[in-house]
């Protein structure tokens, strides 16, 4: 509880934001107002938010595909971000980007990325110019486990050790990559995946990811370790995703009882549920902030949908060829 009242509100605040922002995702896909596929953030929500919490104001982050929970948990509103996922023109990148490719510099978030473990490449990128630049930065790339696959994984974490860059990989332990079930693909157990770090000369930890408290320690941890120019962390953070890889995901792949298994250990009700007991606040006050977040992410499919479609002649502005 050292974080402090008001802060430990607030996390539970960003928390309860990302999953009604989720929820309204969903309603107005199945509504056909979204051009594009789209990967809600359903039940991971306390690594976004306690990994965020770790990191400093100006701090870069890159995200995934199922990203917008990063994206909101790093500071973004609610509004412009619905109107991109919309593809309205007053969205976060003008309604070009949608769900996928959502990015705000201002806010240190270097993007979003459609391609699995895109982001890791521009996540040591980023961290070898705050090693040039000698600004104290860290930057923090969120990944899937399908990512730990990939070849841009190995390159980056190779680098990262070979340089010591301040980098922190955040892999989300989802159970899942697209219809696949980690632990078919994966040649050992999940409590074992943080020690693929040494390989690169990383440090490695595993962390239950539906502990908000737990993430926000060991990304701490990490944080400080690689602005010391200690080198980089391998954190792996076990977790479940809720809902299907994507809307309209029949989700034949798994049991209608092993989810519920899975939302019993939903992370959101216990976190307020150890808030509770604290004495942090008390029910009435935990049921209010659950309504007020509520009511914003209603808000923002208003806003979004009162705003303009872009102007064609937008079509060609902002690339670059």
């Amino acid at each position: 509880m050292s974080l402090g009242r008001d802060r430990l509100v607030e996390l539970l605040h960003q928390m309860w934001r990302i999953r009604y922002f989720e929820r309204e995702v969903i309603r107005v896909y199945q509504r056909g107002l979204v051009r594009a596929s789209t990967h809600t953030y359903v039940g991971e929500e306390a690594i976004a938010v306690g990994a965020c919490a770790a990191l400093r104001s100006d701090d870069w982050i890159t995200s995934t595909h199922r990203g917008h929970g990063h994206i909101i948990a790093r500071g973004a509103e609610l509004e412009p971000m619905m109107a991109e996922i919309l593809g309205r023109a007053n969205g976060t990148c003008k309604g070009k980007g949608g769900s996928m490719h959502i990015a705000d510099l201002e806010l240190g978030i270097l993007g979003a990325n459609g391609i699995v473990g895109g982001s890791l490449g521009i996540a040591a990128g980023a961290a070898f110019t705050s090693q040039l630049l000698g600004d104290g930065r860290v930057t923090l790339a969120f990944f899937g486990d399908g990512g730990l696959h990939q070849g841009i994984f190995h390159e980056s974490a190779s680098l990262a050790g070979l340089w010591k860059l301040p980098v922190i990989f955040l892999c989300e332990n989802n159970r899942f990559a697209e219809f696949t079930r980690a632990e078919i693909v994966l040649p050992i157990p999940f409590a074992q995946l943080h020690e693929r770090a040494r390989a690169y000369g990383l440090e490695g930890v595993s962390v239950d990811g539906n502990d908000v408290f737990a993430v926000h320690d060991v990304v701490a941890a990490a944080r400080e370790r690689a602005a010391s120019g200690e080198g980089a962390t391998l954190i792996v953070a076990h977790s479940y995703r809720l809902e299907g890889h994507n809307i309209g995901d029949p989700e034949t792949y798994r049991t209608k009882e092993e989810v519920a298994e899975a939302r019993a250990n939903d992370p959101i009700p216990r976190f307020a549920a150890r808030l509770i007991e604290e004495g942090v606040l008390d029910e009435d006050e935990a049921a209010r902030i659950e309504q007020e977040e509520r009511k914003r992410a209603a808000e923002a499919v208003q806003y979004a949908m009162s705003s303009p479609e872009p102007d064609l002649q937008e079509l060609l502005s902002d690339v670059y060829v």
